[in-house]
């Protein structure tokens, strides 16, 4: 087992595939964790020529604790220029279960355990 994988087992896919850690923080109760997306264009728009424009607004979403602290992901997203149109490009993460702050994983596992 790669450190990916292990890193697979405590936080969401997407995070591990298309974000790096760029800094945490961790008190007795709370841990944070930022995130920037890689600066790799997304695939699906493999034929346009994009350039990385900065980052759109960090979101902030709850994920599952980690050794009973609460785990909060600090997320930032990056905006793509097309240099032919102008036209701005992102991906369509959906990172957070719909009307929630928490990851959907989590948002489910809540709910399941709701029932």
């Amino acid at each position: 087992m790669t450190p990916i994988d292990l890193l697979k087992f405590m936080l969401p896919d997407f995070l591990v595939d298309h974000f790096e850690v760029i800094s945490a923080t961790n008190t007795e109760e709370i841990v944070h964790l930022y995130f920037e997306e890689n600066a790799k264009p997304p695939k699906e728009f493999d034929a346009l020529e994009l350039v990385s424009k900065g980052f759109q607004d960090q979101i902030t979403i709850q994920d599952f604790p980690l050794r009973g602290k609460y785990v909060y992901l600090h997320i930032k997203r990056r905006r793509w220029t097309n240099k032919t149109t102008g036209e701005i490009i992102k991906r369509d993460w959906q990172l957070a279960a719909k009307g929630t702050r928490m990851t959907q994983e989590f948002a489910a596992f809540l709910k399941e355990i709701n029932r």
